[in-house]
């Protein structure tokens, strides 16, 4: 099927912010004095709000703790760790052939907007993207199928003419909320098992394996 609409996640999907995320988990866990884990622990922690993430890494119900934990992360990832980054291989000329095919595209992520806008402008793709769509500073639409329906809502799309690409249940789960055809991708933090457990229409290994499965 060739999607007219195609929504990508951006963390794990269209660039790799595992240096950026974690470190800034890090430092927010070393300043409210928690313990703080290895990098590589942290990856289970790349794609969900972070609001969910301090949940179980202070293990506290307390959003004013939370909230606390959040701030500290901002404090370094506005500075540092926004750019701490790299883009996954192959796909800026993905991005490219479904923009060249006419495809409109734009950005769906939990990470707040403000942060996204400069991430896509930053590696180049902003061109390619009618418009980033994420969360508010104060975790509003960090949920998939909250941001998911608003982005529907606000562009006046149509369910089935759009595809919902990412790396994490979170985005399968927003797609499946909203009757849109998700799309997982392996090259992020998500297992095989947990994209199937979803069941998405289609889960690529390559970015070239995602562009067939969209009928490029």
């Amino acid at each position: 099927m060739s999607y007219k609409v195609i929504l990508f996640d951006l963390d794990g999907t269209l660039t790799d912010p595992f240096e950026g995320i974690t470190r800034s988990i890090q430092y927010a866990l070393e300043r409210l004095g928690a313990e703080v884990p290895e990098a590589a622990e942290l990856r289970w922690c790349i794609g969900p709000p972070l609001w969910d993430s301090f949940k179980v890494l202070l293990n506290t119900d307390d959003r004013k703790r939370q909230d606390e934990a959040v701030a500290f992360y901002r404090e370094r990832y506005t500075a540092t760790g926004l750019f701490e980054n790299t883009l996954i291989a192959g796909i800026n000329r993905l991005i490219d052939e479904l923009k060249a095919d006419d495809r409109r595209l734009f950005v769906a992520t939990s990470k707040p907007h403000a942060y996204a806008g400069k991430i896509v402008e930053h590696f180049g793709l902003m061109p390619c993207f009618e418009k980033v769509y994420g969360s508010e500073l104060d975790g509003t639409r960090s949920a998939k199928a909250e941001l998911i329906s608003h982005i529907l809502s606000e562009e006046g799309l149509s369910a089935s003419d759009c595809a919902m690409i990412g790396d994490r249940k979170h985005d399968l789960v927003g797609a499946n909320a909203n009757a849109v055809d998700g799309f997982g991708v392996l090259w992020g933090y998500g297992s095989r098992e947990e994209l199937a457990n979803e069941r998405p229409v289609a889960i690529a290994d390559t970015p070239a394996a995602l562009g067939a499965a969209l009928g490029l």
